[in-house]
């Protein structure tokens, strides 16, 4: 029954998409973050949705007669640059064929991006794609809530087989990036039970997150919380509901789950994460040796056999940060932080922009929620292998297309000069009259 409903959803609305492709790349962010065929047991589970979407949305782009070009920001040239730097990274791959296999699964998904960039526009488009966002997380969020409930938190909570959030650290940092998209939602909700629903949305996800037994996520849930309370217009009311909601959450978990957060500050003795430093210690080294890192793919044997402390303990890389410089070098890392850097520099620019205009409210609420959803996805990716995860790239084009709002609503950004120091005012010729010639 599953199998045929996603299939009914699809073809349903290819229709759509060929009339507008903005369609097409909500249907392929709703596919490929979500992964609903992933909940079924029958045909559904390996039929190439994500592929038909991508196909149909690309002839609809092609044939579309609305104006939709390749938005030229900062963040989408940054982003144009990292993805030539990873063509350039794969030829030199340590294992070519290991390597171009995982290119072209991320280079499908930095082609979609970018068409998301180029079909996502107005207000209610972006509206729609935070929507579609916080649905297909949101999804899980509410069922391993309640998961958690049911169970008294001794089973842990996992995300869809398969995909990039199947892992349990990399659903809770998954859910803890979308709890701000849903506290912006709610704001524009405007029936009472509505928001109440969402507000349940929002428990029932972070109880999920701590429920997944994720340290990172811990630290990932903190740091948003924390800077969404430093971003609320009631700091006073939202430090109380802090005070009161979170302490009952955490005396909600059992014991061993308290248990394990405490080896936070004992990772010495932890051999999952003795092994991550294990791991970043050989990208480090690679990336030393080699100007162009070892390419995709890289965790072999061989790699931590010629660069690890430790060549018995092979692992993944386990965090954003390593895993970049890994695979793609120091200079693969620096295109990525400054990518990071102009998403938060464009937002901070959206907040700051909108304030004191009610018709930008919106703007800048999105803004700043997507700057929580940051927050949490740079600290908790700090341990987790989600460099190519697509959600962060969405959000991206989210940001890209706020902005140029705001510019639309209150005309391009000015450049301020400095101001000159006091001292004698220069005045103009229509002020003084002819200049007095020399004696």
């Amino acid at each position: 029954m599953r199998d045929i409903l996603v299939t009914l959803l699809v073809f349903g609305g290819l229709p759509y998409v060929l009339k507008r492709p903005m369609y097409g790349g909500l249907m392929w962010v709703w596919i490929s973050v979500m992964n609903p065929h992933t909940q079924g047991w029958g045909f559904a589970t390996n039929f190439p949705f994500a592929y038909i979407i991508a196909v149909t949305t690309l002839v609809s782009l092609v044939k579309s007669r609305e104006k939709n070009s390749f938005p030229l920001s900062p963040i989408s040239l940054t982003l144009i640059v990292f993805v030539l730097w990873m063509n350039l990274t794969t030829p030199f791959a340590m294992f070519p064929n290991a390597a171009w296999n995982q290119y072209t699964k991320v280079m499908k998904i930095m082609l979609m991006t970018f068409v998301l960039m180029m079909v996502v526009h107005k207000r209610e488009d972006i509206h729609k794609l935070i929507w579609v966002l916080v649905i297909s997380l949101g999804f899980y969020g509410v069922k391993g809530g309640i998961f958690t409930i049911r169970s008294g938190g001794n089973d842990r909570v996992w995300g869809p087989v398969g995909t990039f959030i199947g892992d349990n650290n990399a659903l809770a940092l998954a859910l803890i990036m979308t709890i701000p998209l849903m506290y912006y939602l709610m704001h524009d909700l405007r029936r009472r039970w509505m928001r109440h629903a969402m507000l349940a949305a929002m428990a029932l996800s972070g109880l999920a997150a701590l429920g997944s037994y994720s340290r990172g996520g811990l630290l990932a849930i903190i740091a948003m919380l924390l800077f969404m309370w430093s971003k609320s217009r009631h700091k006073m009311a939202g430090a109380a509901m802090l005070v009161l909601l979170v302490p009952l959450a955490l005396l909600f978990m059992p014991d061993q789950w308290g248990a394990r957060m405490d080896t936070i500050g004992e990772y010495q003795a932890d051999q999952s994460a003795m092994g991550r430093i294990n791991a970043w210690y050989m990208g480090f080294n690679m990336a030393r040796d080699r100007f162009l890192g070892g390419g995709f793919a890289t965790y072999e044997p061989l790699a931590f056999a010629l660069y690890a402390p430790n060549p018995a303990a092979v692992h993944a890389a386990h965090s954003i940060y390593f895993q970049v410089l890994t695979e793609h070098g120091f200079g693969g890392l620096a295109i990525y932080l400054l990518l990071g850097l102009l998403t938060w520099r464009s937002a901070a620019i959206i907040v700051r922009r909108a304030r004191g205009h009610a018709e930008l409210d919106w703007a800048a609420r999105l803004a700043a929620m997507i700057q929580a959803s940051l927050i949490g996805f740079g600290v908790g990716g700090a341990f987790l292998s989600l460099l190519y995860w697509d959600v962060p790239y969405y959000l991206m084009a989210a940001v890209i297309a706020t902005r140029a709002q705001v510019s639309l609503h209150l005309g391009p950004e000015r450049r301020y000069a400095r101001p000159k120091p006091l001292g004698r005012p220069h005045l103009d010729a229509a002020q003084t009259g002819p200049a007095k010639p020399e004696v």
